[in-house]
């Protein structure tokens, strides 16, 4: 268990970082449902993982290691087609992101989420865990590298609860400042909320290259072993 909770950290790190869901959790503790949207968001983000994470562990059930021990040849290809997307990803983010003073292009629901009841609060913490292109990019490849280990379902379920848990941390710590600080904690949530607005291409872009180089590295060192 402790190999498949070691090989998963740095996914559940980028997750954790990704952007989107940081500043939509922080917008919903800035509305007037802000005690129950913003846990709502919170739990449906962590619902998003855990249902695409259990997903691809019982899809890819039995497809561990093979007789020498070398990788299954899925998951090197998994790898190498994650790895690409990830990379595609990273630059299409980089050559997008703004510019002097251009203002960063924001999805229209963040304009509308004073209007949000906590269960679509929850619906849209869960697609912006399980729908949102790269986390599921990242979910999948967090998965398929806990799959790859030879280790009891058990010892798998508890490496995704790790994954999933580190995931969550991003979105769950404005949640723990607004309920720790109360109103001292908006000054502080409103400029992480601008300062990721802001550099939201940047930030999603280098986790991107350093997953994808992860990725492609695996691939090709599996391949070639």
């Amino acid at each position: 268990m402790g190999e498949a909770i070691g090989q998963v950290l740095l996914y559940g790190v980028a997750v954790a970082l990704g952007p989107f869901p940081i500043i939509g959790v922080v917008l919903m503790l800035g509305t007037p449902r802000a005690r129950t949207n913003g846990p709502a968001l919170l739990l449906g983000f962590v619902l998003g993982l855990s249902l695409v994470g259990t997903v691809v562990l019982l899809v890819s059930g039995g497809a561990g290691p093979g007789e020498q021990g070398q990788p299954a040849t899925w998951v090197s290809a998994l790898y190498l087609t994650v790895g690409a997307l990830l990379l595609w990803t990273a630059v299409k983010q980089w050559r997008g992101r703004p510019r002097g003073d251009e203002e960063p292009a924001m999805p229209g629901w963040m304009r509308r989420v004073d209007s949000f009841t906590p269960l679509k609060a929850t619906g849209l913490g869960a697609a912006l865990g399980a729908l949102n292109p790269k986390n599921l990019l990242l979910v999948v490849a967090a998965a398929a590298t806990i799959a790859r280990t030879d280790t009891s379902a058990g010892a798998q379920a508890a490496a995704l609860a790790v994954f999933v848990a580190i995931g969550a941390l991003g979105t769950g710590t404005p949640v723990v400042l607004y309920f720790a600080l109360k109103e001292r904690s908006k000054p502080l949530l409103d400029e992480l909320r601008r300062w990721m607005e802001r550099n939201n291409a940047a930030i999603v872009a280098v986790i991107c290259l350093l997953v994808a180089a992860k990725l492609i590295g695996d691939a090709v060192s599996d391949l070639s072993a």
